[in-house]
């Protein structure tokens, strides 16, 4: 199975495929927009699935946990390509323009744009540097970004209140969060900083609440799900262990053993 992920300059990633694979759990640290050049991307998260098309302009939110499922067309390999929206540059960028947020961003607000000829030659000018025939210069790089926010601001006025909002993720119900995204096996310090918490303030709340330690209710909620799953959804193990945070099939097998005193194929 080949695949590629690479990064081109600090802030335009090429992703490209032969085949179908599933992308690794992601925590989101920035925006960013993408451009699905060929293929499809199916992204997980929180609010449910997202199917990002060929030949669709994309802006992925920062602070989220995503898990993707990459698929080619059947004539063209995947592609998909993507430049980071940094807070650095938008924040110079707010304060060059004058431009801030004035309301909330609803999650009801569209981040799918039609890949008009200002996207499509945007995206189509980054080609280049995919295909190494061109080198960029750091100064060139930022305009890039620079090019990609007034794109957006040009496509949705609106957009100004989700890039120009720099306030800190508050803190959430820790409960209702870490049961929705239980199964991302993402660190402690992304559930922490997706919560509103300092690392050390996340333990903490998380101990009070769940009396256990965030490692071991993990463990606990992640298995009592496969068990669900196994037994009442007729699913099988090797079907589901990554969906449900595990990093191998073997170290399934003995959890679920070691929790539940059979192995799956006796439940």
């Amino acid at each position: 199975m080949e695949k590629t992920s690479e990064i081109i300059f600090d802030k335009l990633v090429y992703s490209c495929a032969f085949e179908s694979y599933k992308g690794h759990e992601e925590f989101i640290p920035d925006h960013f927009l993408g451009f699905q050049l060929s293929g499809e991307t199916h992204a997980f998260h929180e609010q449910g699935k997202t199917v990002i098309k060929e030949n669709t302009v994309v802006l992925v939110r920062k602070n989220q946990l995503i898990r993707t499922m990459k698929y080619p067309s059947k004539n063209e390999k995947y592609q998909f390509l993507s430049i980071t929206l940094d807070t650095d540059t938008l924040r110079q960028y707010s304060a060059e323009n004058k431009i801030m947020a004035d309301l909330p961003f609803s999650d009801q607000q569209k981040l799918f744009f039609e890949p008009d000829a200002f996207f499509k030659t945007y995206f189509m000018s980054l080609i280049p540097y995919v295909d190494k025939t061109k080198d960029i210069p750091p100064r060139l790089a930022a305009l890039k970004v620079k090019e990609a926010i007034e794109l957006l601001l040009q496509s949705n006025p609106d957009v100004k209140n989700l890039l120009f909002d720099f306030s800190e993720p508050h803190k959430i119900d820790l409960k209702e969060f870490m049961n929705k995204n239980f199964m991302f096996n993402v660190s402690l310090e992304s559930f922490a900083k997706l919560t509103g918490r300092s690392l050390s303030g996340f333990k903490r709340d998380f101990n009070k609440l769940f009396n256990m330690s965030p490692k071991q209710w993990l463990k606990e909620r992640r298995l009592k799900e496969a068990y669900y799953l196994i037994k009442n959804k007729e699913k099988r193990p090797s079907d589901i262990y990554l969906d449900l945070g595990f990093e191998n099939l073997s170290h399934f097998y003995f959890s679920f053993k070691q929790k539940f005193g059979v192995t799956t194929t006796e439940v």
